[in-house]
């Protein structure tokens, strides 16, 4: 991200990265299995044949429980004939005619899927069985003007296994944080086109990673369904939290909108064209390896504010887009995730040893997952930095279009417009050697692939492979890694690289509109 703010200082006006959407889901573990609820049922003697009248005097005692503050406020209570109707709106609607200032805004009632248990007749075996299934049920949403998170809604399942989802947006959070401490700023829906000091507005943004969620979440829970407790008597009951979808956001502030303008065509163009499977799974946190089996894709969409470039991968996703006339977004949205790391003990045994673990949905990863969402936009930023420059191909292709001198000897010129060198320059950039760099044996293995099983084959491919890094050191491509036999690829390298790959796909029609 250095690099991309390095680039483009004179004009940027600041950087603020934090939570944006964090859609939070709590459940009752144990009643979100056949086992557990049967084992519930057997708990309060609740015979298979009443589950049905059971379940329905549960619902309406949290229906009325849940309904009874929303009463008690005078705040409207509206039912929704389809779960596709933007609820946002209604709400907007809502706070135009009856504004509140802090509090309860109102309750949305909607029959959504969901899942959730019904009886089933067993002819063959003459015997009940509870099943777990996919049906329909209705769902209360609670949305709040909160003093702490502002505008912020809570879902309620209002049949087993009562499911709660809260979702809040950590701007809404920073903005009552810079209310507090006299912090100028100006708002635009969720983003900041402008603070006074952003480095102090990221220092609060910082603070909300010290949440205590469960505390928070637990009292929302309680907000929304204020009999839970009289619900389940001896039974206990408590959510266990899970971040269901989070979303990381990096927002670059451009001095004026023309600063951004100026750039932001050529960052989706050449983000559609450039950045490759690997590259995508490598802003993710992942290796591009046999071993992957997932899906990636890359679209863009034109709407009305913009142009949105998104890159995914097994339902995790980086994009990129302006949000608002001078602000540069860029954001990690993390629905799947096992799909990444953390350093921990296995869940039960907290004395455990430590070790490289597939992430938990559960809340005890989320600083993890916060740090991850930033390296992934910073190394979307960066790769970003590559494509979009101020100079013209003409300048960066021509000095190594020239014979260089190393220890003495001429070099030939770079010809990247060639098969070969792009085929050298494509090996180069591949994401697995940004970081721990590559080997001659490596690019061997994939620039001569038919000559890399007899001895013979191989030396005479290892010393087409050392004449051809010769030259690219000579040029300044590559560097050697000290005390290694590896080499990584130079930020002027990164940059010949993308220019040269990107222009061999251009078309006539393209060229011509850039260069008027």
């Amino acid at each position: 991200m250095e690099e991309f703010i390095a680039k483009h200082r004179s004009g940027v006006s600041g950087v603020l990265s934090g939570w944006d959407r964090v859609l939070f889901r709590g459940s009752y573990r144990m009643l979100c299995v056949v086992s557990g609820m049967m084992g519930y049922l057997w708990q309060t003697s609740v015979l298979l044949k009443d589950f049905g009248a059971h379940a329905e005097a549960m619902t309406r005692r949290l229906m009325e429980a849940s309904l009874a503050a929303a009463e008690r406020a005078g705040r409207p209570v509206l039912y929704l004939a389809s779960s596709q109707t933007r609820k946002e709106d209604v709400v907007q609607g809502v706070l135009r005619e009856q504004p509140v200032e802090a509090g309860l805004i109102c309750v949305i009632k909607c029959v959504e899927p969901c899942m959730s248990y019904d009886i089933h007749r067993n002819r063959a075996a003459k015997k009940l069985e509870l099943q777990a299934q996919r049906r329909k049920c209705l769902h209360l949403y609670h949305y709040f003007l909160d003093p702490v998170f502002g505008l912020m809604h809570a879902r309620i399942q209002t049949w087993f296994p009562f499911t709660v989802q809260v979702c809040l947006n950590g701007r809404e959070w920073l903005a009552r944080r810079m209310d507090a401490v006299g912090l100028a700023y100006e708002r635009d829906d969720n983003c900041f086109p402008w603070i006074a000091d952003f480095p102090r507005a990221q220092k609060l943004m910082d603070r909300l990673l010290r949440t205590n969620w469960p505390e928070f979440l637990d009292g929302v829970a309680r907000r929304i369904n204020p009999a839970a407790a009289e619900m389940f008597g001896d039974f206990e009951t408590s959510y266990y939290w899970s971040a269901h979808q989070t979303e990381w956001a990096t927002d670059v502030a451009f001095n004026t909108p023309a600063d951004l303008a100026a750039i932001y065509p050529q960052l989706v163009w050449g983000a559609m064209t450039a950045f490759q499977s690997p590259d995508v799974l490598r802003f993710l946190g992942r290796t591009y390896n046999s071993r992957f089996a997932g899906e990636v894709t890359s679209d863009f969409k034109d709407r009305a504010e913009g142009i949105r470039v998104k890159h995914a991968a097994n339902g995790n996703s980086v994009k990129i887009y302006d949000k608002g006339p001078n602000l540069l977004r860029i954001e990690t949205t993390i629905n799947y995730a096992r799909d990444l790391k953390v350093y921990r003990t296995a869940e039960g045994d907290p004395q455990g040893q430590p070790q490289w673990r597939p992430m938990r949905k559960g809340i005890a990863d989320l600083q993890r997952r916060a740090q991850l969402s930033q390296n992934t936009n910073e190394r979307y930023l960066d790769a970003l930095a590559q494509l979009d420059s101020s100079m013209r191909l003409e300048d960066i292709l021509a000095p190594v279009s020239r014979p260089r001198k190393r220890n003495g000897h001429s070099v030939r010129a770079l010809r990247p417009w060639t098969a070969q060198d792009q085929d050298l320059l494509q090996a180069i950039q591949r994401p697995e050697f940004l970081l721990a760099g590559f080997r001659n044996r490596d690019l061997a293995a994939l620039l001569y692939p038919d000559q890399h099983h007899a001895p013979e084959a191989k030396r005479r491919a290892a010393a087409k492979v050392s004449y051809r890094l010769g030259i690219l050191r000579a040029h300044g491509l590559i560097a050697k890694l000290s005390n290694t036999r590896c080499y990584r690829i130079t930020v002027k390298g990164q940059r010949v690289a993308t220019a040269a790959i990107v222009s061999q796909k251009l078309t006539i029609g393209q060229l011509t509109k850039a260069a008027a």
